[in-house]
């Protein structure tokens, strides 16, 4: 996933915030041209106040040293904001936008290191440096977007004489600016931004609450039969002689595949289900309370209606109607399914009469083995940490001709954090780093995080990965190689995308229902036979997977989308029914609801389960969890070219980096789609993958 990050408003904000729609911009170079006849120069950055450091050396560093920087970049914008005050948009119209762009850069800054800390510092106290911080540059942002002076100096820019990409930057700003109040009265922009600051201490709440709250059952050994060796050896008993399973990922999942014992599945099934609460049961609440106070005040309908204003469904219904055509459309396929698996388990337990949700992983496991020849076991010797880790660095690297480049005296906030310098032949397009082991206190599931909004002719675009993987020498699920390669493509979409003229359009400032899909894309990669046999050796003999395996684990991924669809579809329906109602309503009976309607599970939340409360997207993605399905659809659509031309052509490649990832957010994402295509996109390859057998 593309982690959003807290700021909320403005359009480059926005892009980096709760509803991060991400705005990009067409190659720079002939729009370093673009407004006015004889533009003045921007205003430039205090004296007294230092570059900053790159941000690894601000997170490498002291707490004190990290709100430093915080109260610098501040600063920074305080001083741009009023330098662009004392401009007359109609003479020097570049110099006003510039100011703009720089002022959002350094709140932007400041937020991406606040972000990235609170999620991955191993310093108690540096996370919550990075949450007051956070809190600082959201009343920042807040007051920048109410400020009328500034929306006024916009508003009188002329730019009829500018490139399209300005254009569509400054249409989005703008519209932010009064989604912000900034044409209302003194009382209602008050009123606002006391509501977004709520809205911030809530969601820190939220999202602090489901990283601290690590659960963990205790077993028999007996109870890990079907573990595989190298997970047992991991987990020894205590001297008590139980075996402690946690929640986190690299525990939990290959438990519930392979733990043969199906109430030692279902006990922690029921601790993962417990996350968060009580803690978040009122944080919730009140989230979605301020959210539709925050939308009616501003006179939207609800939350809903305003988070999706920004995304290319534009309506909460047309988002509604999506997700009843996939429900439509997915709805046989589930059922089959699902009566396979219960088919299966009855082998098992003759008398059985239900499918339950803690049964799915493991007989979906089970099936796969027996009807494909498909044991899920048998490929993790083929997918060693390292060596997946150097497939995907080289497949893509290979893919769009550029090199990464190891840093081994880069400084970073953890020792088993890597560093590479990203190069096109000898240019430095930017620098990502990778942290991808769990620790403790460090965020729990899989994303990509910006850190520096790469800007043409003054600064490169730095990202890192945070996943929770095993360590070198351990050995991956295939579920984790591809979150790597679909973590991966957030990754060299925020690189490539980062050299253009205005930082509020660069990187993967699209529009957020897009924003997942170059890495929807990129995850199709992982079950490609040429791209598997390129990196997935044996982790003793170094023998290259065989073909047979490969086949069998293509066809054997066939099964289970049906399911896997509508669980999506479930997480899209409740994300936006929460937003979408009035508050005050119970967040754990509406999520039964939108079960009943979309989840073939009837007794997923029965019994004192609360996972509403630790799906963390309910702050980041608000109303918009759909995105992940929508980004899917048009994915399959962007995958189509490669299947005519082949996944590794390095021209089709190519074209799909010119025209959708170097362009970031400069145009609409339906256009930056139409450009790779040649035609506007649509449903039916989505839909021929999921009636494929």
């Amino acid at each position: 996933m593309k982690r959003l990050t807290a700021l909320t408003l403005t359009a480059t904000l926005a892009a980096a915030g709760c509803t991060h729609g991400t705005a990009a911009s067409e190659p720079v170079s002939p729009q370093a041209q673009a407004m006015a006849p004889s533009p003045a120069p921007a205003p430039a950055a205090p004296a007294q106040l230092p570059p900053p450091p790159r941000i690894a050396d601000v997170l490498s560093g002291s707490v004190e040293a990290f709100t430093t920087a915080c109260e610098a970049d501040l600063e920074r914008a305080r001083e741009q904001v009023a330098a662009l005050k004392k401009l007359d948009a109609r003479k020097d119209p570049q110099a006003v936008l510039a100011a703009y762009d720089e002022a959002m850069g350094s709140l932007v800054a400041a937020t991406n290191r606040s972000s990235l800390a609170r999620e991955v510092h191993p310093d108690a106290a540096f996370r919550e440096a990075a949450r007051e911080c956070e809190q600082l540059v959201d009343s920042a942002n807040v007051a920048l977007s109410q400020d009328r002076g500034v929306y006024d100096a916009l508003v009188a820019v002329d730019l009829s004489g500018a490139d399209a990409a300005t254009k569509y930057w400054m249409e989005r700003a703008l519209l932010d600016f009064r989604r912000a109040g900034v044409d209302r009265d003194d009382a209602t922009r008050a009123k606002v931004k006391s509501l977004n600051e709520d809205i911030l201490k809530l969601g820190q709440q939220f999202g602090k609450n489901i990283a601290e709250d690590v659960r963990s059952a205790s077993f028999s050994p007996k109870e890990l039969d079907g573990l595989p060796e190298d997970y047992r050896k991991a987990h020894p008993p205590g001297k008590d002689g139980k075996v402690v399973i946690t929640t986190n990922y690299p525990d939990y999942f290959p438990f519930m595949t392979y733990a043969k014992d199906t109430k030692a599945r279902e006990k922690l099934w029921r601790t993962y289900r417990q996350r968060a609460f009580p803690a978040n049961q009122q944080v919730l609440s009140q989230l979605i309370s301020k959210r539709h106070e925050l939308a009616t005040l501003l006179g939207y309908e609800s939350w809903a209606a305003y988070n999706t204003e920004t995304k290319m469904t534009r309506k909460p219904q047309v988002a509604a109607d999506f997700i009843d055509r996939l429900a439509a459309a997915t709805e046989g396929r589930a059922k089959k399914e699902h009566a396979e698996l219960l088919a299966r388990k009855q082998k098992d337990v003759p008398a059985a009469k239900t499918l339950e949700p803690w049964d799915q992983d493991f007989y979906e496991d089970r099936l796969r083995a027996e009807r494909f020849g498909f044991d899920s076991q048998a490929v993790r010797p083929y997918f060693e940490y390292s060596r997946v880790k150097a497939g995907v660095m080289d497949i893509t690297a290979r893919m769009w001709g550029i090199t990464y480049k190891k840093v081994d005296d880069a400084k970073t906030w953890h020792r088993e954090v890597d560093t590479y310098d990203v190069l096109d032949g000898s240019r430095l397009l930017g620098r990502i780093y990778l942290d991808m082991h769990p620790r403790d206190d460090k965020y729990k599931h899989a994303a990509q995080f910006d850190l520096v909004a790469g800007q043409a002719g003054k600064r490169y675009p730095e990202a890192t990965l945070v996943c929770n993987f095993g360590r070198p020498g351990e050995l991956m699920t295939y579920d984790d190689v591809e979150t790597f390669f679909h973590e991966f493509g957030h990754l060299v979409h925020a690189v490539f995308g980062g050299d253009l003229k205005w930082a509020g359009i660069a990187g993967t400032r699209v529009e957020w229902d897009f924003v997942e899909t170059p890495s929807m894309l990129l995850q199709q990669w992982a079950s490609n036979p040429q791209v598997l046999t390129e990196f997935a050796k044996h982790h003793q003999t170094n023998e290259p997977i065989p073909a047979e395996l490969v086949t069998k684990l293509r066809a054997s991924k066939e099964f289970g989308k049906g399911l896997w669809s509508r669980r999506q579809l479930f997480l899209s329906a409740v994300s936006l029914d929460y937003y979408s109602r009035k508050p005050g309503f119970d967040t754990t009976q509406a999520m039964a609801e939108q079960q009943k309607k979309l989840s073939p599970f009837k007794h997923e939340y029965r019994d004192g389960t609360h996972f509403e409360l630790a799906f963390g997207h309910l702050d980041s993605y608000s109303a918009a969890y759909y995105t992940y399905l929508w980004s899917s659809v048009i994915a399959k659509d962007l995958e189509s070219e490669f299947e005519k031309h082949g996944y590794l052509d390095r021209e089709t490649a190519m074209k799909y980096r010119r025209t959708v990832l170097e362009p970031g957010g400069s145009k609409p994402a339906s256009e930056l789609v139409k450009d790779f295509l040649g035609r506007e996109y649509g449903f039916d390859a989505y839909k021929a993958f999921l009636d494929r057998n």
